[in-house]
C-alpha cells in the first residue's frame, strides 16, 4: 500500500513539474525573416522542450501592434523600428542583436518568359512593359513596398506602374503571379523563395538594390526571459545562419 501511494505521488509529481517545466515563446517577425524563424523552430522544441508560437506582419504593422501593447517574448523587425521601441520600454536594448540582411528580388509565374533586368535600364523597361506588377503596399508598412515606391518615382516610371500595381497588404507578393493576378511580383527574395509556382528572375541590379537589415530583441515584458534568450541565441548561431542562407538571406 505504501509502494503504492509513493508510486501515485511520484506520476502526479510528474504531471506537476513537466509542462511547468516548458514555456511557450511568441515569437513576432517580420515577413522577410519568417521563413528563418520557422526552420529553426523544430530543432529548437526538440532541445528545449519549449513550445514557440510565430506570427508574422508587415515591419509598419508589427511597431504598431508592440507600441499598442500586444503581448511577446521575441521580437524580429528592422533595427530602426527597434530603437523607439526600446526606448519606450517595449523590448530591452542590451538585448538588441543583428540577424540578417536581404536584399529585394524578381518573379514571375513557373515558365513564363524572364525579363531582362541586369541593368537599371532593363528594369525599368520590364516594368513599363509588363500588365501588372505585384508589390507590398506601401501603406501597410511593408519595407520592400516603401522602398519600391520611392524607386519607380526615381526611375520616373511612378505614374506608369502605380495604375497597373497589385498592392499586397502584408504576405507573399509572388501569390498573385500564381493567381493571374500579376505577371511580375517584387519583394524581398526571402518571400518569394516560399511561394510554390513561381521563377526567380534575379536581384535588382546593383545600383538600385536595397538591402534590408533585420535584428532580434527579447520583450521587455516576457515571462519567459530564459527561454526567449536561448531562442534568441539560436537564431544569431551557426544553425541560424545556416538557415537564412538556406532562405535567401545573407549575414547581417
Amino acid at each position: 500500500m505504501h509502494r503504492s501511494l509513493t508510486s501515485i505521488a511520484l506520476a502526479l509529481l510528474a504531471l506537476a513539474t513537466g509542462p511547468a517545466a516548458a514555456d511557450t515563446l511568441k515569437v513576432l517577425t517580420s515577413g522577410a525573416f519568417k521563413q528563418v524563424v520557422i526552420a529553426v523552430v523544430p530543432a529548437f522544441e526538440a532541445r528545449t522542450g519549449h513550445k514557440v508560437e510565430v506570427a508574422n506582419d508587415t515591419a509598419g504593422a508589427l511597431a504598431k501592434r508592440v507600441a499598442g501593447g500586444e503581448a511577446f517574448d521575441v521580437l524580429v523587425l528592422t533595427p530602426a523600428a527597434l530603437q523607439p521601441l526600446a526606448k519606450d520600454g517595449k523590448v530591452l536594448p542590451d538585448s538588441i542583436v543583428p540577424l540578417a540582411k536581404v536584399g529585394i528580388g524578381v518573379a514571375v509565374k513557373a515558365g513564363a518568359p524572364k525579363p531582362a533586368i541586369g541593368t537599371v535600364e532593363e528594369f525599368r523597361h520590364a516594368l513599363i512593359d509588363v500588365r501588372k506588377i505585384a508589390y507590398i503596399d506601401p501603406a501597410s508598412g511593408g519595407t520592400s513596398g516603401i522602398y519600391l515606391d520611392g524607386l519607380f518615382e526615381k526611375l520616373g516610371v511612378a505614374q506608369v506602374v502605380r495604375p497597373k500595381a497589385v498592392l499586397v497588404a502584408g504576405g507573399l507578393s509572388a501569390e498573385k503571379l500564381v493567381s493571374g493576378e500579376a505577371d511580375l511580383a517584387i519583394q524581398q527574395v526571402s518571400e518569394i523563395l516560399p511561394v510554390a509556382g513561381v521563377d526567380l528572375v534575379g536581384m535588382l541590379p546593383p545600383e538600385i538594390q536595397n538591402y534590408t537589415t533585420y535584428a532580434g530583441a527579447l520583450g521587455t515584458a516576457s515571462t519567459h526571459r530564459t527561454a526567449a534568450a536561448e531562442f534568441l541565441k539560436t537564431l544569431s548561431s551557426d544553425e541560424g545562419r545556416q538557415a537564412l542562407r538556406s532562405k535567401g538571406l545573407l549575414p547581417p
